[in-house]
């Protein structure tokens, strides 16, 4: 092996050769062997050859690691752009030129530049990602267990972020329908509610506690479970209004027969006007906080059952009142009836709890119907009757006035009674015309409806027929007083004519 024998001149410092220069001379004072010399200087030969070695292996494995590294940035840089969809990338050199670490500095640039929009695409995709399992979570219900998922980082194109985007608005559309109908749903149980008398608060949370009032819009469950917990809710609501309705209308009814059963006033009666408002309602009518409440039902509830149990404490006195009505239509309309005979029955059907009160104010109000029909179909000829009767008082006045012998004197209120003589004597005129209309009436009224018209118990045509006969024999008497006035008057006459002839004789 050549060993460099001089010292370095430019450095100063030990060579290899100063050392085996040195070595030989320790090897001389020591007296080592020719043979001991020349293993130790094979020895150190192997070593420095081991040295050599190693330094060349760990160059290759320097250049090997500096391809590898070349190589990784490579692939690295062509996996980003095609993952970022980017190929027209303009920072990635042509060629490989220059040594490796000027390649791997010339790669460096657009590698960082790429890693760098890497990042910032990775970070809008998964801030998107974390958007969409948001709304997606909270549109299955489970918003709290969802967890981060991982970004596929080997697609980050354009297209790709605007896909998520385009999923996330349709997501954030439904979640947006999904609210306006939960909101819905909540103010339709809001006013149910209020019209049942229900605690809002209470049934709302129950379906769940982020439907609370004092929640913020955007914090209200938006879940499948919640929308079909809510429309359960509502549809509860709902026919629980409906049955509420039909059974406060019913009694509503009862209150009202009662009402009408035993002629209850208008001032107890505008006390429930709450409850009779709504006896023709339909369900979507009634939106009155309250009006549905069950206290209010109670209410009338206890009422209906009050009066039910008052109606037969009063029910004599109310149908003897229908009966006093009854009896006045007919004295107005002069139909005679037997009262006491009414009455006795009424005590007696009352008495026997053999017809139900209802049933009979029922049947009495059906014979006062038929009872005012039958006085209106009677009016004319009653009216007829009156001013018949009236001209019949004229008439009888009129004959008392003729024979009072002082009618003419000069008396207080002679000429009144003159007046009044000669309106009479007019009326009384019209008596038989009367009379003959009034007749025709009556058998007109009597075919019509097959029964005799009776005037207080009296046939009206035997009334008339009395009358006309009166009348008649009046008629003949006056004809027989005028007929003997007439004799006596000429009697009379000649007798004074003789008495004159006889004096004028004698004369």
């Amino acid at each position: 092996m050549a060993v460099t024998d001089a010292q370095n001149p430019l450095v100063g410092e030990t060579t290899c050769g100063t050392l085996l220069q040195k070595l030989q001379e320790i090897w001389d004072e020591v007296g080592e062997s020719d043979e001991e010399r020349d293993k130790m200087l094979l020895q150190i030969e192997q070593e420095c050859l081991d040295v050599y070695k190693r330094k060349v292996e760990q160059a290759a494995k320097s250049r090997a690691q500096l391809l590898q590294a070349l190589s990784d940035a490579q692939l690295e840089l062509s996996t980003l752009v095609s993952a970022l969809g980017d190929k027209s990338f303009g920072g990635i050199p042509e060629k490989a030129l220059g040594t490796i670490k000027e390649q791997l500095a010339a790669i460096a640039p657009a590698l960082e530049q790429l890693l760098k929009q890497k990042e910032e695409r990775v970070k809008e995709i998964s801030d998107v990602q974390s958007q969409i399992q948001k709304i997606c979570g909270e549109i299955a219900g489970n918003a709290s267990e969802q967890t981060s998922a991982p970004v596929d980082e080997s697609d980050l194109s354009l297209k790709k972020l605007d896909e998520y985007q385009v999923k996330l608005q349709e997501l954030q559309k439904e979640k947006s329908d999904r609210l306006h109908e939960v909101l819905e749903f909540v103010s339709t149980v809001h006013d149910l509610c209020a019209v049942l008398g229900m605690d809002f608060f209470s049934t709302v949370t129950e379906v769940h506690p982020s439907l609370d009032d004092s929640m913020g819009v955007q914090s209200k469950s938006i879940s499948n479970d919640t929308l079909m917990r809510l429309a359960k809710t509502v549809s509860a609501l709902k026919e629980d209004k409906k049955q509420r309705l039909h059974k406060l209308q019913d009694l509503a009814t009862q209150l009202i027969d009662l009402w009408n059963l035993m002629d209850t006033p208008e001032e107890e009666r505008r006390l429930f006007d709450h409850v009779t408002c709504n006896i023709s309602a339909s369900v979507d009518e009634v939106t009155v906080p309250g009006a549905l409440a069950l206290d209010l039902i109670e209410q009338a509830e206890v009422e209906v059952e009050r009066l039910d149990q008052l109606k037969s404490s009063r029910m004599k006195e109310i149908a003897f009142k229908r009966q006093v009505e009854l009896e006045e239509i007919f004295a107005r309309a002069h139909i005679e009836i037997e009262p006491e005979a009414a009455r006795e029955k009424i005590m007696g059907l009352i008495d026997s709890g053999n017809v139900e009160p209802a049933e009979l104010l029922a049947d009495m109000d059906n014979q006062i119907a038929k009872a005012k029909e039958e006085a209106h179909s009677r009016k004319d000829i009653l009216d007829r009757v009156e001013k018949w009767m009236s001209a019949c008082e004229e008439e009888s006045w009129l004959e008392d006035y003729n024979r009072d012998e002082n009618r003419y004197n000069a008396s207080r209120g002679a000429h009144l009674n003159l007046k009044r003589a000669e309106k009479a004597r007019i009326l009384v005129n019209k008596i038989p015309g009367m009379v003959d209309a009034l007749v025709a009436k009556t058998r007109a009224w009597e075919e019509d409806r097959g029964m005799s018209f009776s005037y207080d118990g009296v046939p009206l045509l035997a009334m008339l027929d009395e009358y006309a006969m009166l009348r008649q024999e009046r008629e003949e008497e006056k004809k027989r007083l005028r007929v003997r006035f007439r004799i006596i008057f000429s009697f009379n006459h000649i007798t004074s004519s003789t008495d004159l002839d006889l004096d004028w004789r004698v004369n």
